[in-house]
C-alpha cells in the first residue's frame, strides 16, 4: 500500500467526534496509575484502541451431527447431550440449498439458544449414497457471542465425520470440556465480552470473529456503500430486517451480525433493547416471526418474499425494499448519509494509518466499525432528549445537523424516529418561528 493511501483523507474537524477517545481516556487513565496488574487483567487492547473486555464463559448446551439421508433427508444422526431437544434443527444446520456447495457455515438459532454449524459436501464413489455425502457439525450455545472460537475445529470435524462416520469420540470430549469452561487465553483464544444469554451488553458490544476473508465489515461496507446509512435507519427504528440470498448463507450471516452493530446505543434510558440477530430462518419459523415486533435475520427460501406480513425491510441481495408507504421516502440516502460515509472511511483510513505505524500487523476494523454508529447513536439520541427536557422543547435544523442527519432529507425518518420512542420534540424545520 502506497504512504498516500495509508494516509486519512481529511483531517477531522474538531467538531467532529472521535470513536475511541472515551477508551483513549481509559487506557491513559490506567497507565499512569501505574497498576500494571488492573491493567493486563481489564483492557485487551486491539491496534491503537482499547476495548474493555471480560472473558465469557462457553456455555455450549450441545454438540450434534446432522446428515443427509437419501430416503429421509436432513436428520439428525448424533448429540450429546442424547435428550436434547434439537426439533428443527436438520433444517438451520443444514441450510436449503446447501447441497448447491461444497462447503458453508450457518449462525442460527434455537429457542433461547444460539447454533453454529459447518457443511460439507463431500464426492464419493458410491451408487447407494448417489455420489455424495453431506453432513453438518454445530453446536448450541447460551450467546453467539463465543461461537466463532469453535469454527475451525467444527470445519475439521465434519471432514473427519465425512471420511470416517461414526466416530464421535473427539465431539464427546470436546463437549465434557467445553460446556460451562472458561477458556485459557493463553491457548490463542480471544477473550469475548461478557453477555447475558441472550442479550448482549449495552456497555460491551458483541464481539464475532470473522473468517470471511474480506472481513465482514470491510465486505459489508463494500456491498452496500451507502446504503449501510438506510439499513442502520431501519436497524434505529427497530423494524424487521429480512436479507435473502441463494447459497452460500455464512456471508450473509455476518450481513444480520452487521446490520445489529448499526442500531447499538447506550442510551439506557429509551425503551426496547439493542438489534438482536436471529441469523438463519427458514419456513419452519414463520409461526415464530408472525410474534416478533423487531428481528434482523437472513434466508436462502426465496418464499419469504411474498409473505409481506413477516418483515417491514426485505434486502435481496444489495437492493433494499418496504412494503409500508410511510417507510418509503427513508429508502433514499440523504447528502447527511454521503458526508456520514466520507467520514467513516476516513475513520477506517485513520485508523488503518495508525496501526502501520505502529508496526501492528492485524488491522481489525470491527472497533472503528461500531464505535462510529454508537457514537453517533448516542449522539442523536442523547441530543433528542435534551430538547425533550427543554422548555420549548423545539428541534431545529441546526440541532438535526449537529446530530449528523439531513434537515430535509431526514425529516421522515427524524419524525419516525421520535414516534417510535416516544420522545417529546417539535420539529422545526429551516424558521423556528413556523412550527411543521
Amino acid at each position: 500500500m502506497a504512504a498516500d493511501d495509508r494516509t486519512p483523507l481529511l483531517k477531522q474537524d474538531e467538531n467532529e467526534f472521535d470513536p475511541f477517545e472515551s477508551s483513549r481516556r481509559q487506557l491513559r487513565k490506567l497507565i499512569s496509575s501505574g497498576n500494571d496488574k488492573t491493567l493486563s487483567e481489564t483492557i485487551s487492547i486491539s491496534g491503537s484502541t482499547s476495548v474493555t473486555t471480560l472473558t465469557e464463559l462457553d456455555n455450549i448446551v450441545a454438540v450434534f451431527v446432522v446428515a443427509f439421508d437419501i430416503r429421509s433427508g436432513n436428520v439428525i444422526e448424533w448429540c450429546i447431550p442424547e435428550d436434547t431437544e434439537l426439533d428443527g434443527v436438520e433444517f438451520k444446520a443444514m441450510a436449503s440449498g446447501s447441497h448447491t456447495l461444497d462447503r458453508d457455515f450457518v449462525y442460527f438459532r434455537k429457542d433461547g439458544y444460539f447454533g453454529l454449524a459447518c457443511f460439507e459436501n463431500m464426492r464419493i464413489q458410491s451408487e447407494i449414497e448417489r455420489g455424495c455425502r453431506m453432513k453438518s457439525v454445530g453446536i448450541l450455545a447460551t450467546s453467539y457471542t463465543t461461537l466463532y472460537r469453535h469454527m475451525q475445529f467444527l470445519e475439521t470435524q465434519v471432514r473427519h465425520l465425512l471420511e470416517t462416520p461414526g466416530k464421535y469420540t473427539q465431539l464427546k470430549v470436546f463437549y465434557e470440556d467445553r460446556k460451562g469452561v472458561i477458556p485459557d487465553v493463553s491457548d490463542g483464544l480471544r477473550p469475548s465480552p461478557l453477555s447475558t444469554p441472550s442479550t448482549p451488553s449495552r456497555d460491551l458490544l458483541p464481539e464475532m470473529k470473522i473468517t470471511h476473508p474480506a472481513g465482514c465489515f470491510s465486505q459489508f461496507l463494500q456491498f452496500f456503500g451507502n446504503q449501510i446509512f438506510i439499513l442502520w435507519k431501519f436497524a434505529l427504528l427497530q423494524r424487521r430486517i429480512l436479507f435473502f440470498s441463494p447459497p452460500p448463507i455464512g456471508v450473509v450471516c455476518y450481513r444480520v451480525y452487521c446490520a445489529c452493530c448499526l442500531g447499538h446505543h447506550n442510551v439506557t434510558s429509551l425503551m426496547g433493547e439493542n438489534p438482536q440477530p436471529h441469523f438463519y430462518v427458514n419456513v419452519a419459523d414463520i409461526e415464530a416471526l408472525e410474534n416478533e415486533v423487531s428481528y434482523i435475520a437472513c434466508t436462502t427460501e426465496k418464499i419469504f418474499e411474498s409473505k409481506t406480513h413477516l418483515y417491514d425491510v426485505y434486502v435481496d441481495n444489495q437492493v433494499v425494499k418496504v412494503n409500508s408507504p410511510g417507510l418509503k421516502e427513508l429508502l433514499k440516502v440523504s447528502d447527511a448519509d454521503k458526508d456520514k460515509g466520507v467520514q467513516l472511511n476516513n475513520q477506517r483510513a485513520a485508523h488503518r494509518f495508525e496501526i502501520e505505524e505502529l508496526g501492528e500487523q492485524e488491522f481489525d476494523e470491527e472497533d472503528v466499525f461500531t464505535n462510529f454508529f454508537v457514537e453517533l447513536n448516542d449522539r442523536i439520541f442523547q441530543t433528542l432528549l435534551e430538547i425533550s427536557n427543554s422548555q420549548d422543547r423545539q428541534l431545529t435544523s441546526d440541532h438535526m445537523k449537529t446530530m449528523g442527519l439531513d434537515p430535509q432529507g431526514d425529516r421522515s425518518f427524524l419524525m419516525e424516529l421520535v414516534e417510535h420512542y416516544g420522545i417529546d420534540v417539535v420539529l422545526m424545520v429551516d424558521n423556528p418561528c413556523c412550527p411543521k
